[in-house]
Protein backbone atom coordinates (compact mmCIF):
# COMPACT_ATOMS: atom_id res chain seq x y z
CA UNK A 1 0.00 0.00 0.00
CA UNK A 2 2.82 2.42 0.90
CA UNK A 3 4.22 2.26 -2.63
CA UNK A 4 0.85 3.37 -4.05
CA UNK A 5 0.35 5.97 -1.31
CA UNK A 6 3.20 8.08 -2.62
CA UNK A 7 1.25 8.52 -5.87
CA UNK A 8 -1.35 10.65 -4.06
CA UNK A 9 -4.23 8.16 -3.81
CA UNK A 10 -6.71 8.42 -0.93
CA UNK A 11 -7.28 5.79 1.76
CA UNK A 12 -10.46 4.33 0.23
CA UNK A 13 -8.72 3.53 -3.06
CA UNK A 14 -5.52 2.41 -1.32
CA UNK A 15 -7.43 -0.02 0.90
CA UNK A 16 -9.09 -1.74 -2.05
CA UNK A 17 -5.77 -1.89 -3.95
CA UNK A 18 -4.09 -3.50 -0.94
CA UNK A 19 -7.00 -5.91 -0.46
CA UNK A 20 -6.57 -7.23 -4.00
CA UNK A 21 -2.89 -7.97 -3.50
CA UNK A 22 -1.26 -5.11 -5.44
CA UNK A 23 1.95 -4.21 -3.62
CA UNK A 24 3.93 -2.01 -6.01
CA UNK A 25 2.74 0.11 -8.94
CA UNK A 26 3.72 -0.85 -12.47
CA UNK A 27 5.64 1.61 -14.63
CA UNK A 28 2.50 2.96 -16.31
CA UNK A 29 0.74 3.34 -12.95
CA UNK A 30 3.66 5.14 -11.37
CA UNK A 31 3.97 7.58 -14.26
CA UNK A 32 0.31 8.23 -15.08
CA UNK A 33 -1.64 8.20 -11.77
CA UNK A 34 -0.19 11.53 -10.46
CA UNK A 35 -0.93 13.15 -13.84
CA UNK A 36 -4.50 11.80 -13.89
CA UNK A 37 -5.13 13.03 -10.33
CA UNK A 38 -3.83 16.45 -11.37
CA UNK A 39 -6.33 16.62 -14.23
CA UNK A 40 -3.80 16.42 -17.07
CA UNK A 41 -4.56 14.92 -20.47
CA UNK A 42 -2.43 11.79 -20.91
CA UNK A 43 -1.32 9.63 -23.83
CA UNK A 44 0.06 6.37 -22.46
CA UNK A 45 1.77 3.69 -24.51
CA UNK A 46 0.55 0.67 -22.60
CA UNK A 47 -1.08 -2.62 -23.53
CA UNK A 48 -3.18 -5.30 -21.85
CA UNK A 49 -1.37 -6.61 -18.78
CA UNK A 50 0.58 -3.39 -18.11
CA UNK A 51 -1.69 -2.28 -15.26
CA UNK A 52 -3.32 0.51 -17.26
CA UNK A 53 -6.86 -0.21 -16.00
CA UNK A 54 -5.90 0.38 -12.38
CA UNK A 55 -3.98 3.48 -13.49
CA UNK A 56 -6.99 5.30 -14.92
CA UNK A 57 -9.59 3.67 -12.63
CA UNK A 58 -7.87 4.82 -9.42
CA UNK A 59 -7.60 8.42 -10.62
CA UNK A 60 -11.21 8.53 -11.87
CA UNK A 61 -12.58 6.99 -8.65
CA UNK A 62 -10.76 9.54 -6.52
CA UNK A 63 -11.90 12.46 -8.70
CA UNK A 64 -15.58 11.40 -8.91
CA UNK A 65 -18.47 12.03 -6.52
CA UNK A 66 -21.57 10.02 -5.73
CA UNK A 67 -24.84 11.43 -7.06
CA UNK A 68 -23.27 13.94 -9.45
CA UNK A 69 -24.28 12.21 -12.68
CA UNK A 70 -21.97 10.56 -15.23
CA UNK A 71 -18.49 11.92 -14.56
CA UNK A 72 -16.35 9.44 -16.50
CA UNK A 73 -16.83 7.66 -19.84
CA UNK A 74 -14.50 4.82 -20.84
CA UNK A 75 -14.55 3.57 -24.45
CA UNK A 76 -13.30 0.04 -25.14
CA UNK A 77 -13.06 -1.90 -28.43
CA UNK A 78 -14.81 -5.09 -27.27
CA UNK A 79 -17.65 -6.23 -25.04
CA UNK A 80 -15.38 -8.47 -22.98
CA UNK A 81 -12.95 -5.65 -22.25
CA UNK A 82 -15.84 -3.34 -21.32
CA UNK A 83 -17.09 -5.87 -18.77
CA UNK A 84 -13.59 -6.46 -17.39
CA UNK A 85 -12.93 -2.73 -16.98
CA UNK A 86 -16.33 -2.19 -15.35
CA UNK A 87 -15.66 -5.01 -12.89
CA UNK A 88 -12.28 -3.45 -12.05
CA UNK A 89 -14.01 -0.16 -11.25
CA UNK A 90 -16.51 -1.99 -9.05
CA UNK A 91 -13.88 -3.80 -7.01
CA UNK A 92 -11.64 -0.74 -6.56
CA UNK A 93 -14.59 1.44 -5.48
CA UNK A 94 -15.54 -0.97 -2.67
CA UNK A 95 -14.83 1.50 0.15
CA UNK A 96 -16.24 4.57 -1.61
CA UNK A 97 -18.88 2.99 -3.88
CA UNK A 98 -19.95 4.50 -7.19
CA UNK A 99 -22.52 3.23 -9.68
CA UNK A 100 -20.74 1.65 -12.65
CA UNK A 101 -22.64 0.95 -15.87
CA UNK A 102 -21.30 -1.40 -18.56
CA UNK A 103 -22.81 -0.65 -21.97
CA UNK A 104 -22.32 -2.89 -25.03
CA UNK A 105 -24.23 -4.64 -27.77
CA UNK A 106 -25.44 -8.20 -27.97
CA UNK A 107 -27.72 -7.82 -24.92
CA UNK A 108 -30.99 -6.02 -24.23
CA UNK A 109 -30.91 -2.23 -24.14
CA UNK A 110 -33.67 -1.59 -21.56
CA UNK A 111 -31.68 -2.80 -18.50
CA UNK A 112 -28.84 -0.53 -19.65
CA UNK A 113 -31.16 2.47 -19.86
CA UNK A 114 -32.18 1.83 -16.25
CA UNK A 115 -28.52 1.41 -15.21
CA UNK A 116 -27.50 4.68 -16.84
CA UNK A 117 -29.98 6.75 -14.81
CA UNK A 118 -27.89 6.46 -11.62
CA UNK A 119 -24.41 5.88 -13.06
CA UNK A 120 -21.33 7.92 -12.16
CA UNK A 121 -18.97 5.90 -14.40
CA UNK A 122 -19.88 4.39 -17.79
CA UNK A 123 -17.79 1.79 -19.61
CA UNK A 124 -18.87 0.80 -23.10
CA UNK A 125 -18.26 0.03 -26.75
CA UNK A 126 -18.65 2.77 -29.38
CA UNK A 127 -21.61 1.29 -31.28
CA UNK A 128 -23.90 0.83 -28.29
CA UNK A 129 -22.89 4.16 -26.75
CA UNK A 130 -23.86 5.94 -29.97
CA UNK A 131 -27.17 4.11 -29.81
CA UNK A 132 -27.80 5.52 -26.33
CA UNK A 133 -26.72 8.99 -27.44
CA UNK A 134 -29.20 8.88 -30.35
CA UNK A 135 -31.95 7.73 -27.96
CA UNK A 136 -31.01 10.48 -25.49
CA UNK A 137 -30.72 7.87 -22.72
CA UNK A 138 -27.22 8.94 -21.64
CA UNK A 139 -26.45 12.38 -20.17
CA UNK A 140 -22.83 13.53 -20.58
CA UNK A 141 -23.15 17.17 -19.52
CA UNK A 142 -21.45 16.52 -16.13
CA UNK A 143 -18.68 14.35 -17.58
CA UNK A 144 -15.18 15.24 -16.41
CA UNK A 145 -13.00 12.46 -17.85
CA UNK A 146 -13.00 10.57 -21.15
CA UNK A 147 -10.85 7.44 -21.53
CA UNK A 148 -10.00 5.81 -24.85
CA UNK A 149 -8.81 2.34 -23.82
CA UNK A 150 -6.86 0.30 -26.39
CA UNK A 151 -7.32 3.08 -28.92
CA UNK A 152 -5.25 1.32 -31.58
CA UNK A 153 -7.58 -1.70 -31.40
CA UNK A 154 -10.65 0.51 -31.72
CA UNK A 155 -9.21 2.09 -34.85
CA UNK A 156 -8.15 -1.30 -36.28
CA UNK A 157 -11.74 -2.49 -35.81
CA UNK A 158 -13.12 0.46 -37.77
CA UNK A 159 -14.44 2.54 -34.85
CA UNK A 160 -12.51 5.74 -35.66
CA UNK A 161 -15.55 7.61 -37.00
CA UNK A 162 -17.73 6.41 -34.09
CA UNK A 163 -15.12 7.47 -31.55
CA UNK A 164 -14.96 10.97 -33.02
CA UNK A 165 -18.76 11.24 -32.97
CA UNK A 166 -18.78 10.33 -29.27
CA UNK A 167 -15.97 12.81 -28.47
CA UNK A 168 -18.00 15.61 -30.07
CA UNK A 169 -20.89 14.77 -27.69
CA UNK A 170 -18.65 15.22 -24.63
CA UNK A 171 -18.06 18.55 -22.85
CA UNK A 172 -15.11 20.46 -24.30
CA UNK A 173 -13.82 21.25 -20.83
CA UNK A 174 -12.81 17.71 -19.89
CA UNK A 175 -9.82 15.51 -19.20
CA UNK A 176 -8.94 13.00 -21.94
CA UNK A 177 -6.87 9.87 -21.28
CA UNK A 178 -5.69 7.74 -24.20
CA UNK A 179 -4.17 4.30 -23.67
CA UNK A 180 -2.77 2.37 -26.62
CA UNK A 181 -0.21 -0.39 -27.16
CA UNK A 182 0.98 1.40 -30.30
CA UNK A 183 0.89 5.12 -31.02
CA UNK A 184 -0.14 5.25 -34.67
CA UNK A 185 -0.45 8.27 -36.99
CA UNK A 186 -4.25 8.17 -36.55
CA UNK A 187 -3.86 8.35 -32.79
CA UNK A 188 -1.44 11.28 -33.03
CA UNK A 189 -3.89 13.12 -35.31
CA UNK A 190 -6.78 12.44 -32.93
CA UNK A 191 -4.77 13.67 -29.93
CA UNK A 192 -3.88 16.91 -31.70
CA UNK A 193 -7.53 17.49 -32.56
CA UNK A 194 -9.23 16.59 -29.28
CA UNK A 195 -6.66 16.71 -26.45
CA UNK A 196 -5.29 19.68 -24.52
CA UNK A 197 -1.48 19.66 -24.18
CA UNK A 198 -1.35 15.91 -23.45
CA UNK A 199 1.52 14.50 -21.43
CA UNK A 200 3.11 11.52 -23.17
CA UNK A 201 3.79 8.52 -20.94
CA UNK A 202 5.83 5.69 -22.38
CA UNK A 203 6.91 2.48 -20.73
CA UNK A 204 9.33 -0.17 -21.84
CA UNK A 205 8.05 -3.21 -23.68
CA UNK A 206 5.78 -5.34 -21.51
CA UNK A 207 7.51 -8.47 -22.81
CA UNK A 208 10.23 -9.69 -20.45
CA UNK A 209 12.56 -11.84 -22.58
CA UNK A 210 14.02 -13.41 -19.45
CA UNK A 211 10.58 -14.64 -18.37
CA UNK A 212 9.10 -15.50 -21.77
CA UNK A 213 10.38 -18.47 -23.76
CA UNK A 214 9.50 -18.16 -27.47
CA UNK A 215 9.85 -21.26 -29.64
CA UNK A 216 8.83 -22.46 -33.11
CA UNK A 217 8.14 -25.93 -34.52
CA UNK A 218 8.24 -26.41 -38.29
CA UNK A 219 5.63 -28.92 -39.38
CA UNK A 220 3.64 -30.01 -42.43
CA UNK A 221 0.25 -28.32 -42.68
CA UNK A 222 -1.69 -31.57 -42.18
CA UNK A 223 0.25 -32.25 -38.96
CA UNK A 224 -0.38 -28.90 -37.23
CA UNK A 225 -3.26 -30.20 -35.14
CA UNK A 226 -1.36 -33.36 -34.23
CA UNK A 227 1.51 -31.23 -32.95
CA UNK A 228 -0.83 -28.96 -30.98
CA UNK A 229 -2.45 -31.97 -29.29
CA UNK A 230 0.97 -33.41 -28.46
CA UNK A 231 2.15 -30.11 -26.94
CA UNK A 232 -1.01 -29.57 -24.89
CA UNK A 233 -0.73 -33.11 -23.53
CA UNK A 234 2.99 -32.89 -22.72
CA UNK A 235 3.73 -29.30 -21.74
CA UNK A 236 3.47 -28.52 -18.03
CA UNK A 237 0.97 -25.68 -18.16
CA UNK A 238 -1.83 -23.90 -16.35
CA UNK A 239 -4.26 -22.04 -18.59
CA UNK A 240 -3.50 -21.92 -22.30
CA UNK A 241 -4.63 -19.71 -25.18
CA UNK A 242 -4.55 -20.95 -28.78
CA UNK A 243 -4.76 -18.26 -31.48
CA UNK A 244 -6.17 -18.81 -34.96
CA UNK A 245 -6.57 -16.34 -37.81
CA UNK A 246 -10.18 -17.28 -38.68
CA UNK A 247 -13.42 -18.13 -36.90
CA UNK A 248 -13.62 -21.38 -38.86
CA UNK A 249 -10.23 -22.49 -37.58
CA UNK A 250 -11.13 -21.75 -33.96
CA UNK A 251 -14.16 -24.06 -34.22
CA UNK A 252 -12.17 -26.75 -36.02
CA UNK A 253 -9.31 -26.69 -33.53
CA UNK A 254 -11.53 -26.60 -30.43
CA UNK A 255 -13.69 -29.48 -31.67
CA UNK A 256 -10.69 -31.69 -32.41
CA UNK A 257 -8.99 -30.85 -29.11
CA UNK A 258 -12.09 -31.98 -27.26
CA UNK A 259 -12.10 -35.14 -29.37
CA UNK A 260 -8.56 -35.72 -28.04
CA UNK A 261 -9.77 -35.29 -24.42
CA UNK A 262 -8.44 -31.73 -24.05
CA UNK A 263 -10.82 -29.35 -22.30
CA UNK A 264 -11.01 -26.59 -24.93
CA UNK A 265 -13.61 -24.17 -26.24
CA UNK A 266 -13.67 -21.62 -29.08
CA UNK A 267 -14.52 -17.94 -28.68
CA UNK A 268 -15.07 -15.61 -31.63
CA UNK A 269 -17.36 -12.86 -32.88
CA UNK A 270 -19.96 -15.32 -34.14
CA UNK A 271 -21.14 -16.23 -30.64
CA UNK A 272 -23.86 -14.42 -28.74
CA UNK A 273 -22.84 -12.19 -25.85
CA UNK A 274 -24.33 -14.65 -23.33
CA UNK A 275 -22.26 -17.49 -24.80
CA UNK A 276 -19.06 -15.43 -24.73
CA UNK A 277 -19.72 -14.38 -21.13
CA UNK A 278 -20.30 -17.98 -20.01
CA UNK A 279 -17.13 -19.14 -21.74
CA UNK A 280 -15.01 -16.43 -20.11
CA UNK A 281 -16.46 -17.19 -16.67
CA UNK A 282 -15.50 -20.86 -17.07
CA UNK A 283 -12.01 -19.96 -18.31
CA UNK A 284 -11.43 -17.49 -15.46
CA UNK A 285 -12.51 -20.14 -12.94
CA UNK A 286 -10.34 -22.86 -14.48
CA UNK A 287 -13.24 -25.06 -15.62
CA UNK A 288 -11.96 -24.60 -19.15
CA UNK A 289 -8.20 -25.03 -19.58
CA UNK A 290 -7.69 -24.06 -23.22
CA UNK A 291 -9.28 -21.07 -24.94
CA UNK A 292 -9.14 -21.09 -28.75
CA UNK A 293 -9.71 -17.60 -30.11
CA UNK A 294 -9.26 -15.11 -32.92
CA UNK A 295 -7.34 -11.87 -32.47
CA UNK A 296 -10.54 -9.81 -32.30
CA UNK A 297 -12.09 -12.05 -29.65
CA UNK A 298 -8.82 -12.20 -27.69
CA UNK A 299 -8.16 -8.47 -27.67
CA UNK A 300 -8.22 -6.95 -24.24
CA UNK A 301 -8.84 -10.20 -22.40
CA UNK A 302 -6.86 -9.73 -19.21
CA UNK A 303 -6.68 -13.24 -17.79
CA UNK A 304 -4.29 -14.16 -15.00
CA UNK A 305 -2.59 -17.51 -14.91
CA UNK A 306 -2.05 -18.04 -18.66
CA UNK A 307 1.21 -19.95 -18.83
CA UNK A 308 1.21 -20.87 -22.53
CA UNK A 309 0.22 -19.10 -25.74
CA UNK A 310 0.03 -21.22 -28.90
CA UNK A 311 0.00 -19.65 -32.34
CA UNK A 312 -1.79 -22.33 -34.35
CA UNK A 313 -1.86 -19.78 -37.17
CA UNK A 314 0.96 -17.25 -37.34
CA UNK A 315 -0.48 -13.71 -37.22
CA UNK A 316 -0.19 -11.46 -40.25
CA UNK A 317 1.59 -8.60 -38.45
CA UNK A 318 4.24 -8.41 -35.77
CA UNK A 319 2.08 -6.18 -33.54
CA UNK A 320 -0.58 -8.92 -33.48
CA UNK A 321 2.11 -11.38 -32.42
CA UNK A 322 3.26 -9.06 -29.62
CA UNK A 323 -0.33 -8.69 -28.38
CA UNK A 324 -0.82 -12.45 -28.40
CA UNK A 325 2.29 -13.41 -26.50
CA UNK A 326 1.66 -10.56 -24.04
CA UNK A 327 -1.07 -12.73 -22.50
CA UNK A 328 1.59 -14.73 -20.65
CA UNK A 329 4.76 -14.02 -18.60
CA UNK A 330 2.99 -11.36 -16.51
CA UNK A 331 3.66 -10.01 -13.04
CA UNK A 332 7.03 -11.76 -12.80
CA UNK A 333 5.68 -15.19 -13.78
CA UNK A 334 7.31 -17.27 -16.48
CA UNK A 335 5.52 -18.05 -19.72
CA UNK A 336 5.95 -19.77 -23.05
CA UNK A 337 4.89 -18.78 -26.57
CA UNK A 338 4.80 -21.69 -29.02
CA UNK A 339 4.56 -21.11 -32.77
CA UNK A 340 3.35 -23.86 -35.08
CA UNK A 341 4.82 -23.07 -38.48
CA UNK A 342 3.81 -24.63 -41.78
CA UNK A 343 4.72 -23.50 -45.30
CA UNK A 344 1.45 -21.56 -45.49
CA UNK A 345 2.54 -19.44 -42.51
CA UNK A 346 6.05 -18.64 -43.77
CA UNK A 347 5.35 -15.12 -45.11
CA UNK A 348 3.58 -14.13 -41.90
CA UNK A 349 6.42 -15.56 -39.80
CA UNK A 350 9.05 -13.53 -41.66
CA UNK A 351 7.04 -10.37 -40.88
CA UNK A 352 6.89 -11.31 -37.19
CA UNK A 353 10.67 -11.83 -37.01
CA UNK A 354 11.29 -8.16 -37.91
CA UNK A 355 10.16 -7.01 -34.45
CA UNK A 356 12.91 -6.31 -31.91
CA UNK A 357 10.98 -8.02 -29.11
CA UNK A 358 10.93 -11.33 -30.96
CA UNK A 359 13.57 -13.92 -30.12
CA UNK A 360 12.25 -17.29 -31.29
CA UNK A 361 14.24 -20.49 -31.02
CA UNK A 362 13.54 -23.46 -33.30
CA UNK A 363 12.71 -26.76 -31.59
CA UNK A 364 13.10 -30.30 -32.89
CA UNK A 365 9.83 -31.84 -34.02
CA UNK A 366 8.74 -34.72 -31.77
CA UNK A 367 7.40 -38.01 -33.10
CA UNK A 368 3.72 -37.43 -33.81
CA UNK A 369 0.70 -39.62 -34.30
CA UNK A 370 -1.45 -38.20 -37.06
CA UNK A 371 -4.94 -37.15 -35.98
CA UNK A 372 -7.86 -37.43 -38.36
CA UNK A 373 -9.39 -33.97 -38.40
CA UNK A 374 -13.14 -33.56 -38.06
CA UNK A 375 -14.65 -30.48 -39.67
CA UNK A 376 -17.11 -28.58 -37.46
CA UNK A 377 -20.54 -27.43 -38.44
CA UNK A 378 -19.91 -23.71 -38.46
CA UNK A 379 -22.54 -21.66 -36.70
CA UNK A 380 -21.49 -18.07 -37.32
CA UNK A 381 -24.09 -15.54 -36.39
CA UNK A 382 -25.07 -12.66 -38.66
CA UNK A 383 -24.36 -9.34 -36.92
CA UNK A 384 -27.97 -8.21 -37.24
CA UNK A 385 -30.63 -7.80 -34.54
CA UNK A 386 -28.58 -9.84 -32.09
CA UNK A 387 -29.58 -8.12 -28.89
CA UNK A 388 -33.05 -9.65 -28.80
CA UNK A 389 -32.04 -13.17 -29.84
CA UNK A 390 -32.62 -15.81 -27.18
CA UNK A 391 -29.36 -17.19 -25.86
CA UNK A 392 -28.31 -20.56 -27.14
CA UNK A 393 -26.41 -23.40 -25.60
CA UNK A 394 -22.66 -22.91 -25.77
CA UNK A 395 -20.06 -25.63 -26.23
CA UNK A 396 -20.01 -27.90 -23.23
CA UNK A 397 -16.51 -29.22 -22.44
CA UNK A 398 -16.35 -32.99 -22.18
CA UNK A 399 -14.04 -32.95 -19.17
CA UNK A 400 -14.36 -30.93 -16.00
CA UNK A 401 -10.67 -31.00 -15.14
CA UNK A 402 -7.64 -29.81 -17.08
Amino acid sequence: MNNFKKLGLNNAVLKSIDEHGFESPTAVQEKSIPLILAGEDVIAGAATGSGKTLAFASGILQNSEKGKGIQALILTPTRELAEQVANSFRKFSKYDPLNIASIYGGVGINPQIKELKNAEVVVGTPGRLLDHISRNTIKLNNMKTLVLDEADHMFDMGFKVDVEKIIKECPQNRQTLLFSATITKDIVRLSRKYMENPVRVSVESYIDPQKLNQVVYKVQDDMKLSLLVYLLQNEKSNLGMVFCNTKRNTEKVAKNLRKSSINAVAIHGGLTQNERTRIMEKFHSGNICVLVCTDVAGRGLDIRGVSHVYNYDIPRESKQYIHRIGRTARAGAEGKAINILSKNDHANFMSVLKDNDVDIKEQALPALKKIVIERPEIRLQKPVNRMNNPSRKGHKPRHKNC
